[in-house]
């Protein structure tokens, strides 16, 4: 059982990748603001599995987290 809010750690590459560009466009477009993930699955954000898809979908750095601004 998954914690709310909480990634599946087996999640497939794929689907994270799917995910990660439906959040970026969500912000591009205007639908979201600003939005900085910081941890994944209770970990830092910067370095998991998902952080890679989040940066390959347009997230950069930040020393909070990974951020995508409209």
């Amino acid at each position: 059982m998954t914690r709310r809010g909480c990634w599946p750690r087996s999640t497939p590459g794929a689907t994270r990748a799917l995910a990660a560009s439906a959040l970026a466009s969500a912000v591009r477009t205007g639908a979201l603001g600003s939005v900085t993930v910081e941890r994944a699955n209770g970990e830092p954000a910067l370095g998991s599995a998902l952080g890679a898809a989040l940066e390959e979908a347009g997230f950069h750095a930040t020393p909070r987290g990974l951020r995508l601004r409209p």
